[in-house]
């Protein structure tokens, strides 16, 4: 029989733009993690020693993210050294990955109490850094592949020639997630998951990526980022689309969630806010890598018996704008109900924590409406997609 895991509390630093400058570059990422850590237990009246395991996030795990972060985060933020940690990389939805195998390891009655989350620098420790100069494949994937992989701005341009996509509603779709971003800012409504970040320049409280008043016509103006004349040979059908408006920006940020059995969460007096309802993880075609949010979408309808008009509120992160949008036409989802505080174009793609962020911002979603039932999903790097659903209590 297994045991029934439910989340308690979810939190976030604010997204910090991932650049030279940026309101949270100053931080190392170990702090930015440790800091969350802290404050979750804190805010819930944890000890933190009753932790069985911390399981964070991270993808580019080198230099200051590297040796596993996740246990130089938990010392940082004064856990007993007898709490174990392990970091883990799904790419983008690695700290989702983490909330999964914590939620799992509840139910199977390996834990009572475990926090799952991540952390990304992206200003710190830059994209793909981990690979450069290097070759990550060898002679049989060359086999397999032989006209090679390919990166994922090259797959957001052919999910658009796929899919017909084209520039005014790719920016539409871009200028709407930092409307709803911002008005959901300016009414106080991420209050809840937000916790501040001390950095020498004071305390940072907001997210920074967040343009009110972005418009299609001023994305509009933006070149495309990916094209080349090399490119362009290679892939003639591309339509070179995506632009730095309508992709989520690079983002320094950490998250995370406070996961028990229902039981211990009584024990303790804690109300649980949400229990884990289903699961699944798949892999897709690695050269349309972002398009795993569908499969793993069918595969967790039909794995939790539940049909998408029974979902309240979805989060399908927002990579690059085609992700959500042919995901929404698959499914012939309701648009209001997709991502309605923004995405992560506006709220930013910190890769080892979105997982947790997204999370959060869907539990606070269906406790302001009412809604019962969230459904998160992420595309990844190499080709897979987790999903999750939950259920408010």
């Amino acid at each position: 029989m297994s045991t029934e895991a439910v989340i308690v509390d979810i939190v976030r630093t604010p997204s910090g733009r991932g650049k030279q400058g940026g309101a949270l570059s100053g931080v190392h990422p170990a702090d930015l993690f440790a800091g969350v850590l802290k404050q979750l237990v804190e805010r819930n009246g944890i000890d933190p020693g009753q932790v069985d395991d911390v399981i964070g996030g991270c993808v580019t795990q080198i230099g200051e993210q590297s040796t596993n972060i996740t246990r130089t985060a938990l010392l940082s933020a004064g856990f007993p050294d007898s709490v174990p940690a392990v970091t883990i990389d799904r790419q983008c939805g690695s700290s989702q990955q983490a909330a999964s195998f914590a939620a799992q390891g509840v139910m199977a009655g390996a834990y009572d109490i475990v926090i799952a989350g991540g952390v990304e620098s992206m200003s710190r420790v830059p994209i793909l850094s981990n690979a450069a100069g290097k070759k990550t494949g060898g002679r049989m994937l060359d086999e397999r592949y032989p006209d090679g992989l390919v990166d994922q701005g090259i797959s957001a341009e052919l999910i658009i020639a796929r899919w017909g996509l084209n520039r005014e509603e790719l920016d539409a779709f871009s200028a709407l997630s930092h409307e709803r971003a911002a008005a959901t800012a300016a009414a106080g409504d991420f209050a809840n998951e937000i916790v501040a970040v001390d950095t020498e320049n004071g305390p940072v409280t907001v997210d920074e990526t967040i343009r009110a008043g972005t418009s299609v016509e001023a994305l509009a103006g933006l070149k495309p980022a990916f094209y080349s004349e090399e490119r362009a040979a290679r892939f003639p059908e591309a339509t070179w689309q995506i632009t730095p408006g309508n992709s989520s920006p690079l983002t320094d940020g950490a998250s995370a969630a406070l996961i028990m059995s229902a039981e211990r969460a009584a024990q303790l007096g804690l109300t649980p806010r949400a229990r884990f309802h289903s699961f699944v993880v798949t892999g897709s075609d690695p050269l349309l890598m972002l398009t795993g949010v569908i499969p793993a979408t069918r595969r967790i309808l039909d794995r939790s018996g539940l049909s998408i008009g029974d979902i309240d509120s979805y989060e399908v992160n927002e990579a690059f704008a085609p992700v959500p949008i042919i995901w929404q036409r698959e499914f012939d989802a309701d648009p209001a109900r997709l991502n309605p505080r923004g995405g992560a174009i506006a709220l930013g793609h910190a890769l080892g924590s979105s997982g947790t962020r997204l999370l959060g911002t869907l539990l606070n979603t269906l406790e302001a409406t009412g809604g019962r039932y969230g459904l998160q999903t992420m595309c990844e790097g190499g080709g897979m997609a987790n999903a999750t659903i939950i259920e408010r209590l």
